[in-house]
């Protein structure tokens, strides 16, 4: 445990906890977070992962972007709808990014568990563009894959890092129950 995986998980902690209550200001403190991971994971030999905070960095100002479009009046951000298509192409390019990724970090790298870490890799890329673009459903994602990553980290020794996804799962719960009375609200 590293004092630069303590700031990641305190920046990790404190975005996802803004992004359940609806809150602009998760976008860039989820950069950070992004930044201060793809070292940490780098350090740790999880390729997939450390290029995935790339891909966060990225996705977090689409989601930005997205969000002041997305406003209500009380400056929370307002929900919507993901249809069956949208879910299940969403669940399928999940699936199909995941074993192509697999694949090329089993051929290419020394990642120790290169098919797990390319799936949930492409399932949290799944679950930030749902979240960017303000689908209920990406928590559903976020769910699943932080109670899988709980285990890989662990077991790869990050056990700080295992616990801030053990957290991850409450607050998903927490985000989804929020969400859902916005959504039924609006």
């Amino acid at each position: 445990m590293s004092a630069l995986e303590i700031a990641a998980v305190l920046f990790s902690a404190f975005g996802v906890w803004l992004t359940g209550r609806r809150t602009m200001l998760c976008w860039p403190v989820m950069v950070i977070a992004s930044v201060l991971y793809g070292v940490v994971f780098w350090q740790a030999r999880l390729y997939a992962d450390m290029a995935l905070q790339g891909v966060f960095a990225a996705l977090s100002l689409y989601g930005w972007a997205r969000w002041l479009r997305g406003m209500a009046q009380d400056g929370a951000v307002t929900i919507r709808p993901l249809s069956a298509v949208g879910f299940w192409s969403g669940l399928g390019a999940g699936a199909v990014g995941g074993v192509a990724l697999g694949v090329l970090l089993r051929t290419t790298t020394d990642d120790p568990m290169p098919m797990l870490d390319a799936a949930l890799s492409a399932y949290s890329i799944l679950g930030q563009v749902w979240m960017a673009r303000r689908h209920l459903a990406c928590w559903w994602v976020w769910c699943a894959v932080d109670v899988l990553y709980t285990g890989l980290f662990f077991v790869r020794g990050l056990y700080l890092t295992a616990g801030l996804y053990a957290a991850f799962v409450a607050l998903a719960v927490m985000g989804f129950q929020q969400w859902r009375k916005a959504a039924a609200r609006s």
